[in-house]
């Protein structure tokens, strides 16, 4: 990113943190590791000021003793050599700066970011799929209610623009019998195919539900599907990805595999280089979008795919389809119909499965200034 525009005499004059609460549009069930999710959902946000402009962003791992040390720092000194934030300041304040740069210079953050695959001067329109569809079936013991309740959980994503889902498997890990859930993880697969059509893309995650050979039973089930991606099938294994990308190799099913949600293995890059894993998950938020730009500067040389997670987090859904502007091999962006009180998205839309990001500066989201003002007062805090 070039910074060469960040003038020495902007600095930093205030800090302000704040806790957005929501909702979203459906309760989220359970998936193979752990209970029911709920409904409501939270964001921490920043705000910063800085030659009496603000840019709002989400904000981790802040404490108002970090935030008073950054007050009066000059913006161009929290900058490396390659335009790149800090290390030290990116997951309490890249969200906040890029959209204040954003901002103040009058360009989208994408925009600012972008690499040289990037078409500049058209719309920024990013693939994206329904993260929704959790285990809202468990409390029915007939398998065809439960692949209709899930097939019109889907529908209402297609209603709403999707035609690409995420569908959570793993059943038979923890809530159901072992084969009575695979059994029933199969056929909502199968079901919730259908609402997508013959184009629509399929991907199942099993949160490491699963082991090897049930992985094998549950993709050999699903040949008729088109099935994308089998994401975190089972803890992050060399040997057993190995074995199972050359199990479907030779069977000529084209899946990709996909990881990194988490705390994930280390040595999963290394991996995906030796051609073990395809796709790459680490989070948009932790650990963050400027790393996201080093890590697909990475992955784009050696031709693997880019995926960021970002389920729980409304902010991140939205900021990771500015990422794809600087990673070419950006896959979707994950979406989880969220709303946040005081967090205006109405610039961004979803038409016909792909995701479109709004040309307005900074990370094109609007905050209430003055609801936030209060939440600071009453439950945040100001440095």
């Amino acid at each position: 990113m070039n910074i060469s525009g960040i003038l020495s005499d902007w600095k930093v004059e205030r800090i302000e943190f704040a806790k957005l609460t929501g909702e979203r549009a459906r309760s989220a069930g359970a998936n193979g590791r752990i209970g029911i999710h709920g409904k409501t959902c939270s964001v921490d946000i920043a705000r910063i000021t800085i030659d009496g402009q603000t840019g709002y962003g989400s904000s981790i791992h802040i404490t108002p003793e970090w935030a008073e040390a950054i007050i009066g720092r000059r913006l161009a000194d929290l900058f490396d050599d390659r335009g790149r934030l800090r290390e030290e300041y990116r997951l309490q304040l890249e969200f906040p700066i890029l959209d204040w740069l954003g901002r103040r210079v009058g360009k989208p953050v994408y925009d600012l970011v972008a690499g040289a695959h990037f078409e500049r001067g058209v719309p920024l329109i990013v693939p994206c799929y329904d993260t929704s569809l959790y285990f809202d079936d468990l409390h029915l013991s007939d398998e065809k209610s439960a692949v209709a309740l899930m097939q019109d959980q889907a529908q209402q994503g297609f209603d709403k623009g999707h035609r690409h889902f995420k569908i959570k498997v793993g059943r038979g890990g923890r809530h159901m019998p072992l084969w009575e859930g695979t059994k029933r993880d199969i056929a909502i697969v199968q079901g919730i195919s259908e609402v997508a059509g013959p184009t629509g893309k399929i991907m199942i995650d099993a949160n490491n539900a699963y082991n090897l050979n049930l992985t094998k039973e549950v993709l050999a089930a699903l040949t008729d599907v088109n099935l994308y991606w089998l994401e975190e099938a089972f803890h992050e294994d060399d040997a057993l990805y190995a074995d199972l990308k050359d199990w479907l190799l030779k069977r000529g099913q084209h899946v990709l595999i996909a990881d990194g949600e988490g705390l994930a293995s280390p040595h999963l890059v290394d991996w995906a280089i030796r051609g073990r894993v395809d796709v790459l998950q680490y989070d948009i938020i932790w650990p963050g979008f400027t790393h996201w730009m080093e890590l697909g500067e990475k992955l784009d040389a050696h031709d693997l795919r880019s995926a960021p997670h970002c389920y729980g987090n409304a902010y991140g859904i939205y900021v990771s389809g500015h990422l794809s502007a600087a990673v070419r091999n950006f896959e979707f962006v994950e979406y989880d119909d969220i709303a946040i009180e005081g967090m205006d998205v109405s610039g961004y839309r979803i038409e016909n499965g792909e995701f479109h990001i709004p040309a307005t500066s900074g990370f094109g989201i609007d905050f209430d200034d003055e609801l936030v003002s209060n939440l600071v007062k009453r439950s945040g805090w100001s440095k």
